[in-house]
């Protein structure tokens, strides 16, 4: 009889063992966007002459002070490949459990690459750059980096709107499958706006949190 009453206990301890351990893993993707954009903030707000109407966050990892990004980029790929591994966990065996995770991954490795090769000074960044910006060979790859990486972001969300849906969550997965065309829109505008590209990627970094949360937090049968 004592066997029969504590096995409903053990059964939703074993059955929420995994979702917290996925959640556990995630916390870094949840983390990563709001301190990398948080980092960012700061250090344009701190550097001297830096607009954000007219350089990227990615330049601040020029100067004298630019360990600081560089820094900022190295940890956040981190964070994001710990999220992925927590939407692996979450996610395995179910709709978009395989490439959901696996494009997050490629999106964290992105951060590694701009790390490893930094933006092209320009537009009086760092103080004393000139006005127009000279395309370098580090500077090419920085932004292929990027433009993988966000695009892998953005497939990531076509994907994990699935999940979503499956929960029950039909607004999320709506929104998911929304906020692609946002940051697609922001690269596209970057060429007359620097301002639309930093609102557009920012925008998926803390999309991205949000359903890391969400998919992690929620059990697939809800």
């Amino acid at each position: 009889m004592a066997h029969t009453l504590t096995a409903p206990h053990d059964v939703v301890s074993g059955a929420s063992a995994p979702r917290a351990a996925a959640r556990r893993a995630a916390s870094g993707g949840m983390a990563a966007g709001p301190l990398f954009l948080a980092a960012g903030l700061a250090q344009g707000f701190a550097r001297d002459g830096f607009d954000f109407t007219r350089n990227a966050i990615s330049q601040l990892a020029l100067g004298e002070a630019g360990w600081i990004q560089t820094v900022n980029f190295v940890l956040t790929g981190a964070l994001l490949l710990a999220g992925a591994a927590g939407l692996r966990r979450a996610l395995r065996g179910g709709a978009g459990g395989t490439w959901g995770p696996a494009l997050v991954g490629v999106f964290a490795v992105s951060f590694w690459v701009a790390a490893a090769f930094p933006a092209d000074a320009g537009a009086g960044f760092p103080a004393g750059a000139p006005e127009a910006t000279a395309m370098s060979g580090h500077g090419a790859v920085h932004m292929l980096g990027g433009m993988v990486g966000y695009l892998a972001l953005c497939a990531a969300f076509v994907v994990l709107a699935r999940p979503l849906a499956a929960r029950g969550l039909r607004g999320w997965a709506v929104a998911t499958r929304l906020v692609p065309v946002v940051v697609l829109a922001g690269f596209t505008a970057s060429a007359a706006s620097v301002l639309a590209f930093t609102a557009g990627a920012g925008l998926g970094l803390l999309w991205l949190a949000a359903v890391t949360a969400r998919l992690t937090g929620i059990p697939a049968n809800r």
